[in-house]
């Protein structure tokens, strides 16, 4: 775990345009096939189905000639892809500035020889750290850990929780030969039976901890043994948001008041409590900014650690580099987890305290991964060269208000329009499964690639590279697909 020595704000440098990056992005989807997926993709599916689980899949990618916003499938459609690989692509694809850096010496040596980090840290890690990762922590945090992926971040945020929250009560004193014993026969009382809260319909993940938080979708968790840890519900929220002000106050005033009633009547010590700023696999759920102080103040009160998982909503999309920065905290989340956007992965904290005194306890072999952190520097500084963060703010605005325009005409398919002035962060209900189908595979074969979300959601998860030009494609094909329903 680093301390950053970060001092001053970045600077914005260029106006963003795309064809820096992309001059050769084509103007508007190139279908190839009737239908996606098309044969050859079924075909490369199918062969590969036969030595890997891919039932999920929903066409087979050509990266090599995706470009941009637009993603190739293996029959040559390009795609305008606002789905992008589940919320993970920030620049687009094959952006020369990835590419660069991945040509780097720096980053040649972090791949051929890659270091196990807690024994064998390179040379250059604390630079590599402080120029990216670290240089854009969110506020009140300047230390980090590193991880694997998204499931990992909030694995190794839970158990720094759990060996803080001992320390405490423990105070200066070494285990007692009861817990050493014991621990290895995985009981109490070197055995943690401290617990993690999560909300109804959140999503942290598919690893044993994760998954124990992790209320989305039973299809997740089935046949998986896991911990019996408590849940809070999340305000559902009604929309135009405008229109329901009083009625969603109350929701929220009812979540908050239920969540302090579980941590003060829990049978075991809460020692964390985590939460999305917007739950994305759960069904794109807002809360506002009194919600989440709320909770930050109920945890607080209660001595509970407070973690913001920013897996998904990190990294600009938001209309802020950390989507938690909408809520003007008075006081900073004690973890924040990232991983998707930034191709690296881990949790921010600022409490030295919440690094565990002896070795070997936060640990694996890999604690990350170098050539990640690499390129999240090379992300970082492009977001902050081209000022990506206010030009997505700007054209989610922009997009938000043509979906307002096109949804209007159609209440009886669509409702629940929800990410005002939060970015490219958008989605909406459809009535139905059937309708929710029709759109999806609609706009697909009109070429946008676009994904689903919860029981009857569409959510929106563009590059930060997506533009107005892009977004006016994204419209007209969406409402060309409407308008046939």
């Amino acid at each position: 775990m680093l301390r950053s020595s970060r001092s001053k704000p970045f600077q914005r440098l260029v106006r963003f345009n795309s064809t820096k990056y992309f001059p050769t992005e084509p103007p508007a989807p190139i279908l190839a096939t009737k239908t996606i997926p098309g044969p050859k993709s079924q075909k490369i599916n199918e062969e590969l189905g036969k030595v890997y689980d891919n039932g999920a899949t929903y066409f087979v990618a050509d990266y090599f000639n995706s470009l941009g916003n637009f993603i190739s499938d293996a029959d040559g459609n390009k795609m305008l892809d606002v789905y992008c690989q589940i919320s993970s692509i920030a620049l687009g694809y094959n952006n020369p500035k990835l590419i660069e850096a991945a040509k780097s010496d720096e980053m040649i040596s972090s791949i051929v020889n890659r270091p196990a980090l807690a024994c064998f840290p390179q040379s250059n890690y604390k630079d590599i750290l402080e120029e990216g990762l670290l240089a854009a922590a969110p506020p009140g945090m300047n230390r980090i850990w590193t991880a694997l992926s998204g499931s990992d971040a909030n694995e190794t945020a839970f158990k720094a929780a759990f060996m803080y929250q001992h320390a405490k009560l423990r105070q200066t004193k070494e285990f007692t030969a009861e817990e050493l014993s014991s621990v290895m026969d995985n009981k109490t009382p070197g055995a943690s039976d401290m617990v993690i809260l999560s909300f109804d319909k959140g999503f942290h993940g598919r690893t044993f901890g994760a998954l124990a938080t992790t209320r989305s979708k039973a299809i997740h968790k089935l046949d998986i043994p896991t911990f019996p840890w408590p849940k809070a519900e999340f305000p559902q929220l009604k929309y135009p948001l405008d229109q329901f002000e009083a009625e969603n106050r109350a929701e929220e005033q009812r979540c908050l008041d239920q969540l302090e009633e579980i941590i003060v009547n829990s049978p075991k010590q809460i020692a964390a409590a985590i939460v999305e700023p917007v739950q994305s696999e759960g069904g794109d759920n807002h809360a506002t900014s009194f919600f989440f102080q709320g909770i930050r103040d109920i945890t607080k009160k209660h001595g509970v650690l407070f973690i913001v998982d920013e897996v998904q909503t990190g990294v600009g999309a938001t209309g802020k580099f950390w989507a938690h920065e909408h809520w003007n905290l008075t006081s900073p989340p004690d973890m924040v987890t990232f991983s998707k956007k930034f191709q690296a992965a881990g949790f921010y904290f600022g409490n030295s305290e919440l690094q565990p005194k002896q070795p070997y306890r936060q640990f694996n072999t890999w604690c990350g991964d170098p050539s990640k952190a690499i390129l999240a520097k090379a992300i970082y500084k492009e977001i902050v060269a081209s000022d990506l963060v206010t030009a997505t703010e700007k054209v989610g605005d922009y997009l938000y208000k043509g979906l307002q325009t096109i949804f209007a005409k159609r209440s009886d398919l669509f409702t629940n329009l929800r990410g005002e002035n939060y970015g490219t962060f958008i989605a909406w209900d459809c009535v139905n499964v059937d309708v929710r189908a029709q759109v999806l595979q609609g706009v697909k074969e009109k070429g946008v690639n676009m994904g689903a979300c919860g029981d009857v959601s569409i959510r929106l998860r563009p590059t930060l590279l997506f533009e107005k030009k892009h977004a006016d494609v994204f419209l007209n094909i969406l409402e060309d697909t409407v308008g046939n329903l």
